[in-house]
């Protein structure tokens, strides 16, 4: 029978069904953070150790500051943040659980640190406590973020009940246009089947626009899957993905390697598999995406208007875009690329990869920020990556601040906050009210347009400069 990426993936991974349809389902890998603190606690109060702590991974991420990270946990300023810093360490180190903590070389956001040392891998199942999990699905991985009594039962029994989601395919064929990313791509997808058009479903991205793209651009789009309410987003592996595997310090090597890579190329799915759902995309078409209201969905090209919710037939939709624009402080009608901004935030687990901050350098190289412009790269590894080639300089040159690895202003719980009233572009992956600080603005948006910003004060198209 013709089956799915994802329908391989889950047969492989049943231990056994539930009397109420649910499967348990084997985890490969359980990756922890900071706020894994209340399954560690409820462990322990059920008395129980971790099944394998081999399997597990722990990264300091959510909380860590961006700057002044020279005394480790203990120049945390805010000290909710360091107890938190330390509670996982000390939780990671009764269970013996391998942590990444503040002073490792290696630390980073989990979604951005874990791939690059080859923990991630084809054909697992991924757990983390953490809604963008999904984005581990680039390499062709069933990940899905998981709550807390779950992270508890993983840690427990290295086994979690789910149950069986609805199959999606987004295929999206034709060459992206000059200045178009893949945050972009996925900006409009979202525009397009709404925050819960996928609901119920794992997304598998397809078509030659995917092929063609590298393991960091399918990141951020299988990063954002969550944004359209899909289970997880996940993209068959191949050459490209081999390659970006091939001598990570966890990946398989010698004998392993090759069995494993024979194990890998069976996971694409079977040219007949049927899918619950088809939706299709032409590349040739899409333009750089900004956000203009409060959840990812409002969004629309660079080129556009805001939209008039007077315009809009559904009372609920057009009662949600008119609290959106109250909140954001914005008019229909005003043309999007005069939007001023205060700030601009580059990083987070979405585009704080390597390939995002060459992006924004390039925009920002021999000009200078004219508003307060913070980069903060996904990892360690990629702010050394990054200051090897001199992007730090062009960064620095221009005004931007450089700043250590963490999710910092994505989240605003460590310290990089957007201030009530203000508005910031931002390469992060979610535009809630209050996401980045109390009372922030924030409109999404890909690195180079992020830059864009940077260096004009206002929502720019990319392709001006």
């Amino acid at each position: 029978m013709a089956r799915t990426l994802f329908e391989k993936i889950w047969d492989r991974h049943v231990v056994t069904h539930g009397s109420g349809g649910d499967a348990l389902l084997y985890v490969d890998r359980h990756y922890l953070h900071e706020g894994s603190f209340h399954a560690f606690n409820a462990l322990a109060g059920a008395g129980r150790g971790v099944r394998k702590p081999a399997q597990c991974f722990a990264f300091d991420d959510h909380y860590v500051p961006t700057a002044g990270r020279e005394r480790g946990s203990a120049g945390v300023a805010d000290e909710e943040a360091r107890g938190l810093i330390e509670n996982i360490a000390r939780n990671t180190a009764r269970h013996g659980i391998r942590h990444f903590h503040i002073d490792d070389p290696r630390q980073g956001i989990i979604h951005v640190a874990a791939p690059e040392l080859g923990l991630t891998l084809p054909g697992f199942v991924i757990n983390c406590g953490d809604s963008h999990t999904s984005t581990h699905g680039a390499v062709g991985a069933l990940a899905f973020g998981i709550g807390a009594s779950q992270v508890k039962q993983v840690l427990a029994t290295q086994c979690i009940w789910q149950k069986k989601p609805r199959t999606m395919r987004i295929s999206i064929d034709g060459a992206l246009g000059a200045g178009v990313s893949a945050k972009d791509v996925i900006l409009a997808i979202i525009a397009r089947i709404g925050i819960g058009g996928a609901q119920g479903h794992v997304i598998e991205y397809a078509g030659s626009t995917i092929r063609a793209l590298g393991m960091e651009a399918r990141m951020t789009i299988c990063n954002m899957s969550i944004e359209a309410g899909a289970r997880a987003g996940m993209i068959a592996p191949d050459d490209t993905t081999y390659a970006f595997l091939a001598g990570r310090h966890f990946a398989p090597s010698a004998a392993a390697w090759e069995a494993a890579l024979g194990y890998w190329r069976s996971l694409p799915s079977d040219s007949d598999a049927r899918f619950d759902r088809e939706v299709g995309l032409d590349a040739a078409a899409l333009e750089p995406m900004v956000t203009w209201g409060t959840n990812p969905e409002e969004g629309a090209a660079v080129t556009a208007v805001v939209p008039d919710p007077a315009s809009v037939a559904d009372p609920l939709r057009r009662e949600r875009m008119q609290s959106s624009l109250a909140y954001m402080g914005l008019t229909p009608g005003m043309a999007i690329d005069a939007i001023a901004v205060d700030r601009v935030f580059i990083g987070s687990c979405t585009n704080g990869r390597l390939d995002d901050l060459r992006a924004a350098a390039a925009v920002a190289k021999g000009r200078t920020a004219v508003v307060p412009a913070m980069v903060s790269p996904g990892s360690r590894g990629v702010k050394l990556a990054a200051e090897a080639e001199g992007l730090d300089r062009v960064f620095r040159d221009a005004g931007f601040e450089w700043r250590d690895a963490g999710c910092s202003m994505c989240v605003g719980i460590n310290g990089d906050q957007v201030g009530s009233g203000e508005r910031c572009a931002s390469t992060s992956n979610r535009n809630f009210e209050g996401r980045q600080g109390k009372g922030a603005r924030t409109h999404l948006m890909g690195p180079a347009m992020a830059a864009a910003a940077a260096v004009t004060g206002r929502i720019t198209d990319v392709r001006r400069l």
